[in-house]
């Protein structure tokens, strides 16, 4: 019966070494929680995945708190402005109502409206708008390698490019805009 006993011992405690390191080896073989596809291992995880990992969400929160504060918060961000965009034969400024950033609505619509006149051979490498007593006064930059220069635009594309932005700034009548100036650099631009 002795014997029984130190041969039982001796059986057991490797079985428990060998249950102990199975069910470590268990918890890491599966880089994706839940996942049993072994491919999914060899995958490079992008930096959101990464961020993911190191700042992990406490479990105990739930997610709907997070979720309608998000909510909230976007729909403060964007206001609806109308623009207007010439048409092809630029004969007419036509509205269109998008959403722009509302810390900055101004300018942003002006960089909406900028962004449709960049072509290959004329672009702008930045832009200024300064409001004061109802009078936006537009800075813009040409690029300094483009092949084309502010006075050199045909009267359709002047038209496109300042009829836009004079009626888009004039017509938004939350901004109280009555009159926009156009400078290059700080020198009006004289049209």
């Amino acid at each position: 019966m002795n014997k029984t006993i130190n041969t039982g011992k001796r059986y057991i405690f490797p079985v428990i070494v060998v249950a102990m390191v199975a069910s470590l080896s268990s918890c890491s073989s599966s880089p994706n929680p839940g996942s049993t596809d072994s491919t999914t291992a060899n995958i490079t995880p992008s930096p959101t995945q990464s961020t993911a990992r190191l700042n992990p969400q406490p479990r105990n929160e739930s997610p709907a708190p997070q979720q309608s504060s998000t909510d909230n918060s976007n729909a403060d961000k964007t206001v609806n402005v109308t623009l207007y965009t010439s048409d092809t034969q630029c004969q007419e400024l036509i509205p269109q109502t998008v959403a722009v950033p509302a810390q900055e609505p101004v300018t942003a619509a002006v960089g909406k409206i900028l962004e449709q006149r960049d072509s290959a051979d004329f672009s702008f490498s930045g832009y200024r708008v300064n409001l004061k007593n109802g009078v936006a006064t537009v800075d813009l930059r040409v690029t300094p390698n483009s092949q084309r220069r502010i006075n050199s635009l045909s009267s359709c594309e002047q038209f496109a490019l300042f009829g836009s932005l004079r009626k888009t700034l004039t017509s938004n009548p939350q901004w109280g805009i009555k009159n926009v100036r156009f400078t290059e650099k700080g020198k009006e631009i004289i049209l």
